[in-house]
């Protein structure tokens, strides 16, 4: 829908139209009203403002940062822009004919200008043209509730609401309480995707996606690389065996592992000076740069929620519409990471479409359908099937429940084990393809309840996986799936056999 078109559905709706600009005290009002107004730029708030204005409302976005935010410029496309010439060339050192062609180190400079340009430069230039041309408006500068459906922005201008705010303002990076850590300038998550220039010694504390991505691209560019873990192992959120072989392959690749230890102190004498990691196992490391990626808080806590009765800087309880609950009038919505249901970038897109869906039809009085499980206004997939790839080498791709999830949940189980490595594609996609599968089935009902896969390439696996939770496929009907031969997705027709003990 044309921004045209948006605003003759809103004048039809009854009130000013949002695309209005006069110079009266009036027209002012009426220029700075609109049906949602989005607080946060970044995927879920681009995607939730397009979903309600392609349903006729109008829509503004509030973001004081770069339009596109975090998985645009210090996330998703910077660290895979990173991740993709370190499992290019490990691939191709596994393929006769090219072993000797790939032999040699990484570009380094090659990389890092690979990855400036997936990042835009950080420029939000093209974002910024989106979403002129989709009609929806953009205000910059930090918004922040001052009551119900209203919003000021830095400036002094004040936004009015007619249907929704939708909170989209994602998380940030944790620092934990260790003495002398702020104070030597560690790097988060941003300054690992964003670095100009190859550490010499890089130490990373935490064993999760972010931790593990950034150990395989860092150390693959030249840096040596010291993984520090509190747990026992790595990627602890999903199946034990995902960690280990991701563990194991980071071991070859030269990265030094520990487990089992803990950070009691930091110390750097002056800026761009190394600094000293002390451990609680009494000994130290001396290191160029130190990466905390430890978890992450919601960014709510200047968006003035206690003038709507919520307590600031926590996450935000939401039902399955995603409207914020505890509020009356059921205008506040939150979606994405600020709701903690599940902090990744494509299930913040998923929860915009389920949201930007229930505000329209909201506003326009259509009952909704929050209690079917899988209707258009329910956000169900944020507990029954998501999915998630971590782009470290070997790939970890996973859907749905774990086994140890689905046993905590009650459900009768049976576990499916196979090695990847062991179909036709995967014997032709890389030489000594290392590689594992599982699958959870419900027994009761027969359909799969999760899905995980390691080994390289497997991310392209996960959807078909993805399809079969979502979809509660039986398990009969998917043995009528026909994997195309000689792919590695044959492993379901191999997962499929064992299950039924052919």
């Amino acid at each position: 829908m044309s921004a045209n078109r948006a605003s003759e559905a809103t004048a039809a709706a009854g009130g000013p139209q949002a695309a209005g600009g006069g110079t009266g005290d009036g027209d002012r009002a009426a220029a700075d009203t609109y049906d949602v107004i989005v607080l946060g730029g970044g995927p879920t708030g681009e995607n939730l403002a397009d979903r309600v204005h392609a349903a006729g409302l109008s829509a503004v976005l509030v973001e004081h940062e770069l339009v596109g935010g975090e998985c645009s410029y210090w996330a998703c496309m910077p660290s895979k822009a990173l991740l993709r010439p370190v499992t290019a060339r490990s691939e191709a050192r596994r393929v006769p004919g090219l072993k000797d062609a790939a032999a040699g180190p990484l570009d380094a400079p090659a990389v890092l200008a690979h990855r400036d340009a997936f990042a835009s430069y950080w420029k939000d230039d093209g974002q910024v043209r989106w979403l002129d041309s989709a009609g929806i408006d953009l205000v910059r500068g930090r918004g922040r509730l001052v009551g119900p459906r209203r919003v000021a922005v830095d400036g002094g201008r004040t936004l009015l609401a007619r249907h929704a705010v939708a909170v989209c303002t994602g998380s940030r990076p944790v620092l934990p309480d260790v003495p002398g850590l702020a104070e030597a300038g560690p790097w988060t998550s941003r300054d690992a995707t964003s670095a100009k220039s190859v550490p010499g010694r890089l130490v990373i504390v935490g064993g999760g996606v972010v931790g593990v991505e950034m150990a395989t691209a860092w150390r693959a560019l030249g840096a040596a690389v010291t993984l520090l873990v509190r747990g026992d192992g790595l990627l602890p959120r999903m199946e034990p065996f995902a960690g280990q072989l991701v563990a194991e392959s980071l071991a070859e690749a030269g990265v030094t592992l520990r487990t089992g230890v803990e950070v009691r102190e930091v110390r750097r004498e002056a800026p761009g000076r190394p600094l000293t990691v002390h451990l609680d196992t009494g000994d130290a490391l001396i290191a160029d740069e130190l990466l905390i990626a430890t978890g992450r808080a919601p960014r709510t806590e200047d968006l003035g929620l206690e003038t709507v009765g919520l307590t600031p800087g926590g996450w935000l309880d939401v039902d399955e519409t995603l409207r914020v609950t505890g509020v009356p009038g059921g205008w506040l919505y939150g979606a994405g990471d600020v709701n903690h249901r599940a902090l990744l970038t494509h299930q913040g897109k998923y929860q915009a479409r389920i949201a930007g869906a229930a505000i329209a039809a909201r506003a326009r009085g259509v009952p909704i359908l929050e209690t079917d499980r899988w209707g258009a206004h329910s956000a169900s997939a944020d507990r029954h099937a998501v999915p998630q790839v971590v782009f470290s080498d070997p790939e970890a791709a996973a859907v749905g429940l774990s086994a140890a999830e689905a046993e905590r949940a009650g459900y009768r189980i049976r576990v499916v084990d196979h090695d990847l490595g062991a179909v036709a594609g995967a014997s032709l996609y890389a030489d000594g393809y290392r590689g594992r599968a599982r699958m959870v089935v419900d027994l009761d009902r027969e359909v799969l309840l999760g899905a995980t896969f390691v080994g390289p390439g497997v991310g392209e696996l996960l959807h078909s996986a993805t399809v079969a939770v979502a979809g509660e496929v039986p398990i009969e009907r998917l043995w009528h799936a026909v994997p195309a031969y000689p792919t590695i997705s044959e492993i379901w027709l191999r997962l499929l056999e064992t299950y039924r003990g052919d």
